[in-house]
């Protein structure tokens, strides 16, 4: 086949062609540290920002970690990391010949953060769409994970550059979406599951954060953020609703005071891969 011939058929196999024809695919797919064996790769993702993407990360992390599996946490929100200062991990990565060396929380849940590697935990990122990207794939491809059951990708809010290239060159086997009770942030939700849908990006489930707080006296249940309609929106589009959590006290206490490696959680179903 000529190199001006457009192909038209629907399979590449049995073409002379076949492995150096311009029409065909090819994968943007990067690989991992050859130190690093993964078997799952899990995004946690929302439409927007401050719905607790970073919690659910972690409560998803615990909840594995209670479990018996090995669990790492890659945080790919670069201009506003979180993880770390939950887990209360503040040492600075390290590194070697063969690549990163992750921290590692208390409960064992190993680590990868900007703050890691930045000289003061609290200076910002100021860095363009590529830069930060290009890191973001480091922390895939440079980071030396050993043996994980679990890595849950803390994703960056939105629909931008982070997202798409983690979709594009990570093995992703499938994504949580966050969201909270109010109609305005379900309507941006949408937009990251028809972005997954265009990625062809499995849905493994939505969690609903914030959903309601329960009087620590009488135990009533209160919906602060309005009635949920989480269940409407996840069978709209067929999707599982594996968590409801709360506004819980002693868990925005655990996170404030670094000790989330503490924290057990039976809020969430167990994810379905």
């Amino acid at each position: 086949m000529s190199e001006e011939t457009s192909c038209n058929a629907s399979s590449c196999e049995g073409c002379e062609s076949a492995g150096s024809c311009s029409s065909e695919k090819k994968s943007m797919k990067v690989a991992a540290n050859a130190h690093s064996h993964i078997k799952h790769v899990i995004g946690v993702v929302s439409g927007k920002g401050g719905v607790g993407k970073s919690l659910v990360t972690a409560a998803l992390a615990r909840q594995m970690r209670e479990k018996g599996y090995e669990v790492g946490i890659l945080d790919a929100d670069i201009t506003g990391p979180s993880i770390p200062k939950m887990y209360g991990v503040h040492e600075k990565a390290d590194a070697c010949e063969e690549g990163m060396i992750p921290a590692v929380a208390k409960d064992g849940t190993k680590i990868m953060s900007i703050n890691l590697i930045l000289e003061d935990e609290s200076d910002p990122v100021v860095w363009r769409g590529p830069v930060i990207t290009g890191v973001v794939q480091q922390f895939y491809t440079d980071v030396i994970w050993n043996e994980l059951d679990y890595l849950f990708i803390d994703m960056p809010p939105g629909t931008g550059d982070v997202p798409l290239t983690i979709f594009q060159s990570i093995p992703v086997d499938g994504i949580v979406i966050v969201t909270s009770p109010q109609d305005l942030v379900q309507m941006i939700v949408e937009k990251a599951i028809k972005m997954a849908g265009l990625m062809n990006v499995p849905i493994l489930g939505v969690v609903e954060n914030y959903s309601y707080l329960k009087c620590p006296n009488c135990g009533e249940v209160i919906n602060v953020f309005g009635k949920s309609s989480i269940d409407e929106l996840a069978k709209k589009y067929d999707l599982e609703v594996i968590g409801k959590i709360p506004i819980d006290p002693e868990l925005a206490k655990a996170v404030e005071e670094e000790r989330f490696h503490e924290v057990k959680l039976d809020y969430l179903k167990d994810l379905n891969l």
